[in-house]
């Protein structure tokens, strides 16, 4: 009996105990930390979602998509939560890829931050924001990740803008593409961390990059109820995105197909040419109507991910560096398009415009003879009939003249320099400033450039001169090289007078870009006005409301009289049908289109010409500037003029087809999103 009680004490005691741990337990949840429990609970029934905003279309003059949005069922993973379970995700995964039919391995490799011992396919974005895995994904797929949401933690599957190119890889370089946001980016770019959704892409290259902030839009906000596994339950609060603005730019989708074509088949004409590049600028406004670079690329090939393979290809010299725009970024020597800069040297020189000028065929610029081309003379000629028949001697012996006065190898202080700074005046030598990144400045060989040289090569050439180019096998040219490193390692500070030759006719050091050579012809044939050339032309709400117009600057005007520039532009005017590029339009109806123009054939070492073709049409009042380059294309007349031939022909219809005029008038955009034809 007494072991009875005691039994029943000791379970008294036991429960008292328990029952005031519970009521201290409770205190402790209900009162001492009772706002904390509150406040995590509500955090577990909620979800903030940002809602990512539409990214804004970027249409042509016309109002034609050059690049449009599809929707797509989207599936991403969030790496972070999958790190944290106790298997690092490895189960997820392996769900994953029986429902998407993707090797485990591959999914791991797209979800891992790209670094320098990681190579794609990676994620390049923000490791702490939703990483898309399969941009394709079926109506079944998504529903076998959403129905099950418990197998798949840190999984979903949505509805997302994709982004579609229609013209395929017309304009590719131009257009640009896009590619996840970084880590750095949140971090250092100003007010892209509050706006940014998670799945937000920004452009990388071309117009996308320069008008990514008017493209993107504004996200919005959702804010969902879940219960414990995160189904939603519904949604407490909404807020909608702000679609981004739609870019109208002045090129022409028909222009530029026809100049992608012209300047594909001109590459494959010549048997070496190793790229090409066609420019098409409004003579008038200075606006882009076409920009083209060959070889080209799908931008499609961004969508989804890319591998390492098809990156490296983008990339490499063997393939043609495609993702490089060779109109813009691509530097050359110009051959004998350069002489407008050069003739217009020559008249502030005080040579007389009306004068008449021996064109022997070969010149000596100081120990050195210099030749016309071939070594053919031409007689007497008028500065007319020198840029007709493309003389070279004149040019020469009247930089050999300039170089001598400015003081030849001891220069006065300072030196007049005439065509270096005419050529600048032409806007050579520095980027025209075009609405795309990444633009090439070019170069202008003056005396500064020499010392400039002289002082980052001096030490190589010093070597060189010691121990000579035994790797080149060629004896006769590794003597040369030897003597040239000599030359270089005592004087290469000095601007010889073959220098300044070469310099005349678009030789030796200097190199231009050919939508500079394109901005200096629109110049030189219209108002003389030097402009920044503009892709974008307005920027447009997705309601129709116009938000900004883009204005084309003046950043410069032609030192040159109208009358002066009138004398140049009646000269070209006759090249097409009477000079170098005649042969290249024998047949060409003038009597309908009258084209004017200047052909290039630049020499470079160890390769073949680089081929130049700079137009403008009608003669009379030039409404379009087109200028083809060829690497690698043999004369100038022969491969880039037959290229611009083909190109006015689309323009204008002369070969059956519908004329390909661009429009002049923004298009107009209804509430709804569409264009009013």
């Amino acid at each position: 009996m007494i072991r009875m009680r005691t039994r029943l004490v000791v379970l008294h005691v036991l429960v008292l105990t328990m029952l005031v741990v519970l009521a201290v337990r409770l205190w402790q949840v209900q009162i001492l930390r009772g706002d904390e429990f509150v406040h995590a609970a509500t955090e577990t029934r909620t979800r903030a979602v940002v809602v990512p905003a539409v990214r804004g279309q970027i249409l042509d003059a016309s109002g034609r998509p050059l690049v449009r949005n599809r929707t797509a069922l989207v599936v991403s993973v969030d790496r972070t939560e999958l790190i944290r379970m106790k298997d690092g995700g490895a189960a997820v995964l392996k769900r994953l890829s029986e429902v998407l039919g993707s090797p485990v391995r591959l999914l791991e490799r797209r979800i891992t931050p790209c670094g320098p011992r990681v190579t794609r396919p990676c994620w390049p974005g923000s490791p702490y924001q939703p990483i898309p895995i399969d941009l394709k994904a079926t109506t079944r797929e998504a529903l076998q990740i959403l129905e099950r949401q418990e197998e798949f933690p840190g999984v979903t599957a949505e509805v997302q803008a994709v982004r579609e190119y229609p013209g395929g890889k017309a304009g590719a370089q131009m257009l640009g593409y896009l590619q996840p946001v970084t880590q750095d980016e949140l971090d250092k770019r100003e007010g892209l961390k509050a706006g940014f959704s998670g799945v937000d892409l920004v452009g990388r290259d071309g117009v996308e990059a320069i008008y990514d902030h008017y493209l993107r839009g504004t996200p919005g906000l959702r804010r969902v109820q879940v219960d414990r596994m995160g189904k939603a339950l519904g949604v407490e609060k909404q807020v909608a995105p702000i679609p981004g603005d739609t870019l109208i730019t002045s090129v022409d989708a028909r222009v530029q197909n026809i100049v992608e074509k012209a300047v594909d088949g001109a590459m494959k004409k010549a048997p070496k040419a190793d790229g090409a590049a066609g420019v098409v600028l409004d003579a008038r406004t200075g606006r882009v109507v076409a920009l083209a670079s060959a070889p080209g690329y799908d931008p499609a090939i961004w969508t989804g991910g890319i591998s390492e393979k098809e990156y490296q290809r983008l990339l490499s010299e063997r393939a043609g560096k495609p993702l490089v725009s060779r109109a813009i970024k691509g530097e050359f020597a110009p051959g004998s398009t350069f002489k407008v800069s050069s003739v217009s040297a020559m008249l502030r020189a005080g040579y007389p415009i009306n004068g008449t000028y021996g064109c022997p065929g070969s010149f000596m610029v100081g120990s050195r003879a210099f030749n016309n081309f071939r070594g053919i003379g031409l007689g007497s000629l008028t500065l007319h009939t020198a840029l007709v028949k493309s003389c070279d001697t004149i040019f020469y012996k009247a930089a050999y003249e300039q170089w001598i006065k400015d003081g030849g190898l001891r220069p006065k202080k300072p030196p007049k320099e005439r065509f270096a700074n005419m050529a600048r005046a032409f806007g050579f030598g520095r980027p025209t400033g075009i609405d795309l990144p990444g633009e090439s400045a070019g170069r202008i060989p003056d005396r500064t450039w020499k010392k400039n040289l002289w002082a980052a090569t001096s030490a190589d050439n010093c070597r060189r001169a010691r121990i000579g180019y035994p790797e080149v096998t060629d004896r006769s040219r590794a003597a040369f090289l030897k003597q040239l490193a000599h030359e270089n390692c005592l004087e290469g500070y000095l601007l010889r007078p073959g220098d300044a030759a070469n310099f005349s006719i678009g030789q030796g050091d200097v190199l231009v870009t050919p939508l500079q050579l394109a901005s200096a012809y629109a110049a030189l044939v219209s108002d003389g006005k030097l402009r920044s050339p503009r892709i974008g032309w307005a920027l447009v709400r997705p309601g129709g409301q116009v938000v900004k117009r883009i204005d084309v600057p003046v950043r410069g005007k032609l030192p040159l009289s109208p009358s002066e520039r009138a004398y140049i532009k009646n000269a070209l005017s006759q090249v097409a049908s009477d000079g170098t590029a005649a042969g290249a339009f024998s047949g060409f109806p003038m009597d309908k289109v009258k084209v004017g123009g200047k052909t290039g054939t630049a020499e470079v070492w160890g390769k073949a010409d680089t081929s130049w073709f700079a137009s403008f049409a009608p003669t009379s009042k030039p409404r379009f500037v087109v200028v083809v380059m060829v690497s690698q294309g043999g004369m100038g007349g022969s491969t880039a003029a037959p290229a611009v031939r083909e190109i006015y022909e689309g323009i204008y219809g002369l070969k059956g087809e519908p004329p390909a005029i661009p429009d002049t008038k923004l298009p107009t955009i209804r509430s709804d999103g569409t264009v009013a034809r």
